[in-house]
């Protein structure tokens, strides 16, 4: 298995970036965070700053798995303003890989045109931006195919620990979770 990206833009939440980084590894999925910010180290909404793995413009994606975006503001805004990220996309949606989102930052996916006719959930209020996605606001977290997304920071285990099932089954999300003493 290739490696998981997980994308930083200036003002990214948190919680749902570095809960997905966190989770991947414990279960021995190569995760790396990329700043889209133009330098490595990239500020969170709350003001936490991270150092991420990479640059976007100097790395090279031919081993990727899988793309995941965290929300937070205006991080989603970020990174659905960067093209280089944008055509990454579409050239992972084209090639029928998976992508992920939480939060706000489903929008990058619906802006796209990417979750027409996909189940799809995000933050409140960011439903505008999911054009042609079956909303479901019923779970915090909701994989349809290729596509996961989740609804906020309260769903950050949760939406890593689907990421684990897609690529490791669910006997080994129930492991990591049973192992962070996560409660279903």
């Amino acid at each position: 298995m290739g490696t998981v990206y997980i994308f930083l833009a200036e003002g990214f939440e948190e919680i749902e970036a570095l809960s997905v980084v966190d989770i991947l590894r414990r279960a021995g999925i190569s995760a790396k965070t990329v700043s889209v910010a133009g330098n490595n180290i990239v500020a969170g909404a709350h003001g936490i700053s991270v150092v991420a793995d990479l640059a976007f413009e100097k790395a090279n994606f031919a081993d990727a798995a899988m793309l995941v975006l965290p929300g937070g503001m205006p991080g989603a805004s970020g990174l659905d303003a960067h093209k280089g990220l944008r055509d990454l996309i579409l050239s992972f949606a084209k090639a029928n890989k998976p992508l992920a989102a939480i939060c706000a930052a489903p929008l990058v996916y619906g802006n796209l045109g990417l979750l027409k006719g996909k189940h799809a959930t995000c933050y409140p209020g960011f439903e505008k931006f999911l054009e042609g996605a079956i909303l479901t606001r019923d779970k915090a977290v909701v994989r349809d195919g290729l596509f996961i997304t989740a609804e906020g920071p309260a769903a950050a285990p949760a939406f890593a620990l689907e990421i684990v099932d897609y690529f490791l089954g669910k006997e080994k999300a129930n492991e990591i979770a049973k192992g962070m003493l996560v409660r279903n």
